[in-house]
């Protein structure tokens, strides 16, 4: 009976769950986001908790971090889109008007006005709709807070739920999904955010050196790429460097190729990641950039967690389903398989 009882709260937890993402369709991005930045910041509650303050004040604390750490992951963003449109529109307008290109005695002329045109509008329509949009980011920003409060006030509820389901002989399972899910964000969250500070700080001193109008401006776009995978900010580095070469800037173009993908692409990833290669997931960058790019094509911004996230847990999946088959003397090689 209690087996029975376990499987129909099971299923009632499932469909309820359905009925809610339905239902909560509208915020389910915010909820998602919620749910994984508490995962990270869990440990920041605890530790907390074990330095004596009260269980109400750790929440509130780590629940303040949770805030100003949302926040320092949208406003520069927004800060690019919206305040700085008028000085990205003003680096489009130094594109010549005609571009020519010889090849082979063969000259070819790329007329680039209406690619430019088109691309200013894009961006005073992206203005436009974050205007527009900021009641209801501000609404989700407070959702965003209540919920990530409730989470750390009650860590517990979901996982003594989840244990009470599933029979004890499988409790390793949601166990190492578990510990799967915290390694994976803390490679998003943790890892990449890290490494977007780092390449911002240098990206900043090398546009600043290389003597360009707006360095901060690039170097906020320079650190918000770095969380795409595999392109990251060497997409900057080279446009720049096409643009200079597009306005006769030739030399600056070498200098900004060279020394960008050095300082601005690669040292961060060498340096930084290396450092905190403990907190990576455990997911090839291929895996993890087709995890990114359909998470964004199907989910939109929340796919950017979602995606990966996926990735990974379907790889544990298919480890603890090797283990199974493997013979015992080669789960090590079974378990590494995937990786």
């Amino acid at each position: 009976m209690v087996l029975n009882r376990g499987r129909l709260l099971g299923a009632l937890f499932v469909a309820l769950a359905a009925l809610a993402a339905v239902v909560l369709a509208e915020v389910l991005r915010t909820v998602v986001f919620a749910v994984t930045v508490a995962y990270v910041l869990y440990p920041v509650r605890q530790w907390l908790v074990e330095r004596g303050l009260s269980r109400r004040i750790a929440c509130v604390t780590t629940t303040a971090v949770a805030f100003v750490a949302a926040v320092l992951l949208v406003v520069p963003l927004l800060y690019v889109l919206y305040r700085r449109r008028a000085e990205l529109i003003e680096i489009l307008g130094q594109i010549p008007d005609i571009v020519p290109i010889s090849v082979g005695g063969f000259e070819l002329v790329i007329e680039t006005v209406p690619y430019v045109a088109a691309a200013e509008v894009w961006l005073r329509q992206v203005a436009i709709a974050i205007a527009a949009a900021a009641p209801r980011l501000v609404l989700e920003l407070v959702v965003f807070t209540f919920l990530v409060y409730g989470l750390f006030y009650r860590p517990r509820a979901v996982g003594t739920a989840v244990f009470g389901v599933v029979p004890a002989e499988y409790h390793d399972i949601p166990t190492r999904l578990h510990e799967r899910t915290r390694e994976t964000l803390y490679s998003i969250y943790v890892l990449q955010a890290a490494t977007a500070a780092g390449t911002f700080v240098l990206a900043l001193a090398l546009f600043a050196l290389l003597g360009y109008d707006s360095p901060v401006l690039l170097a906020i776009i320079a650190g918000v790429l770095q969380f795409i995978p595999v392109v990251g900010p060497s997409v900057l580095v080279v446009s720049m460097a096409a643009g200079d070469l597009l306005v006769g800037e030739t030399g600056r173009a070498v200098a900004v190729l060279a020394l960008g993908l050095v300082v601005v692409s690669f040292v961060p990833d060498a340096v930084i990641r290396t450092q905190l290669a403990d907190w990576a997931g455990r997911i090839s960058p291929g895996l993890y950039f087709v995890g990114f790019v359909g998470g964004i094509l199907t989910l939109g911004a929340v796919g950017l967690i979602v995606g990966p996230l996926v990735v990974s847990l379907l790889l544990e999946v298919i480890d603890m389903l090797s283990e199974r088959d493997a013979p015992p003397d080669r789960l090590g090689e079974a378990g590494e398989s995937t990786e």
